[in-house]
């Protein structure tokens, strides 16, 4: 009973009472009647609620929000239909993919009611409906699926989950606002032959970048020699740079071989260097730049 029913009811009530004690006990009896038939007649609904209201056994209509009379005796309240977002929590144990593997999935509706005469004379327990309706499709839908499918396609499952249970649920006047897929469970055994798999996969991956770089590395390595090949100052001037390099760490002690440091002469580097000099300026000097 809503408050502003109790409210009006108690109030007749008190003022029945104080009639009959004061005497005027027709009057108070009248009151008292009153307050019953508002009692049993009044009705509420909240803005998300829609009642269904038979009277003698037919659909007298669908009242609410707000506050309505009913027949009382004759008519009769059949069903409070909540038309908020209702939520389920469904899930399918040990269902075989198309790939026969068992899996375990659990998932979660959104719905709401649109239509409350449907949901309140066409179907004796929508709620309990929507919740094996929703199991089913699962079923289904896992049993027509890979299993790779399954576990990297979610966003297309919960769409085709929300298709199928939307079209068996249309006739009773429930609408599905969306379906998701929370969780799916494989055997432990297929989870480690999947990231074996996945670890080779990554493995072989590295591999290929691996060589890719040799390759890249090598044609560097190919470039650089012919540029040596063509310019021996350049190769010496590098020697005498390595030399450097391996020399300058403080506090460490680098032993060359003899025969690397002849190798690396870098007098022979500045021979070279000389001949270059000398070939230029018996080739004349280079024109002046013009000035602007």
């Amino acid at each position: 009973m809503n408050p502003i029913t109790v409210f009006l009811t108690v109030a007749c009530l008190a003022v029945g009472a104080g009639l009959g004690a004061t005497g005027h006990l027709y009057s108070g009896v009248a009151v008292a009647i009153v307050a019953i038939v508002i009692a049993s007649a009044l009705k509420m609904a909240n803005t998300w609620q829609k009642f269904v209201i038979l009277r003698a056994g037919k659909l007298r209509g669908v009242k609410g929000p707000g506050l309505f009379l009913i027949i009382p005796v004759i008519d009769r309240v059949v069903a409070v239909i909540d038309e908020r977002i209702q939520t389920t929590a469904f899930g399918a144990e040990a269902a075989l993919t198309k790939d026969t593997v068992p899996v375990n999935v659990d998932a979660i509706i959104f719905w709401f009611v649109h239509d409350a005469q449907k949901a309140a004379l066409n179907i004796t327990n929508y709620r309990e409906a929507i919740d094996r309706v929703s199991q089913t499709s699962l079923r289904e839908m896992i049993g027509s699926s890979m299993l790779a499918a399954l576990l990297s396609e979610r966003g297309a499952a919960d769409e085709f989950l929300r298709g199928e249970i939307a079209r068996k649920t249309a006739d009773w006047g429930i609408s599905v606002k969306s379906v998701e897929i929370r969780d799916v469970a494989i055997p432990v055994a297929l989870q480690d032959a999947m990231s074996r798999q996945a670890q080779a996969e990554r493995e072989k991956q590295a591999r290929v970048i691996l060589g890719s770089a040799e390759a890249a590395i090598a044609g560097k390595f190919v470039e650089a020699a012919m540029t040596y090949a063509d310019h021996p100052a350049a190769l010496q001037l590098r020697a005498m740079n390595i030399i450097y390099e391996t020399t300058k760490e403080r506090g460490a002690t680098i032993l060359i071989p003899t025969s690397m440091v002849d190798s690396l002469n870098p007098v022979v580097a500045l021979a070279l260097t000389g001949r270059d000099v000398a070939s230029q300026n018996a080739n004349g000097p280079r024109p002046p730049s013009p000035t602007r």
